[in-house]
Formats: structure tokens, sequence, C-alpha cells
């Protein structure tokens, strides 16, 4: 029996998640690794401010983590978690998509 205190934390995490920006971040943080604000912003299809205040989230939510680079700063997933994640979601989304279509 999971406990109330853990249904939780997991419901705070799937609300982190929930957001098609924060997702699209975890995205590019996937696929390229290491990136500055700017980076993120322009593969996420954002604004640096929309991205930073995104990315302060995920960094609170234990998802992201940062490191300085000289004078930039660099964002990268830390909970490898995520991206299993987003893996069986995206499957499962896209699985229930294309039954939908060969139904219809």
């Amino acid at each position: 029996m999971v406990p109330d205190s853990v249904l939780e934390d997991v419901a705070r995490r799937f609300a982190l998640l929930g957001d098609p920006t924060r997702l699209r971040i975890v995205r590019v943080l996937h696929e390229q690794g290491g990136c500055t604000v700017r980076e993120i912003a322009a593969a996420a299809g954002t604004s640096p401010a929309n991205a930073s205040q995104h990315l302060g989230r995920l960094l609170l939510g234990g998802v992201a983590g940062r490191s300085r680079d000289g004078q930039a700063v660099r964002y990268r997933i830390i909970d490898e978690t995520v991206e299993q994640l987003c893996a069986i979601a995206c499957g499962s989304v896209g699985d229930r998509a294309n039954a939908v279509a060969a139904t219809g």
C-alpha cells in the first residue's frame, strides 16, 4: 500500500510535468544535454524569461540541475527517472492515437 504522503509527492511530480512548455524544456535537455537559458528558449520555442521561470520550477522539483560554465549557467536533467516516465507516457499516448486512427 502506498502512503498518502507518497501519493501527494507523485501528484506534485505529475503536476510539474503537466505543462507543455516544461515538457518541451525537458525534451530539449534530454536531447541536447547541458544548455543555457537562451539555447533552451530557442529550441523550446519560448522566450528566455519564460524558459527561466519554467527552469526554476524544474530546479525546485528536483528534475533539473544547473552548473556554471565560465559566465554561462548550464541546465541539465538530474532525475534520470523523468526520461523513463516521459517515454512511457509518450509511448502510451502514441499507441492510443494509433489505435484510434486504425479504428476510425
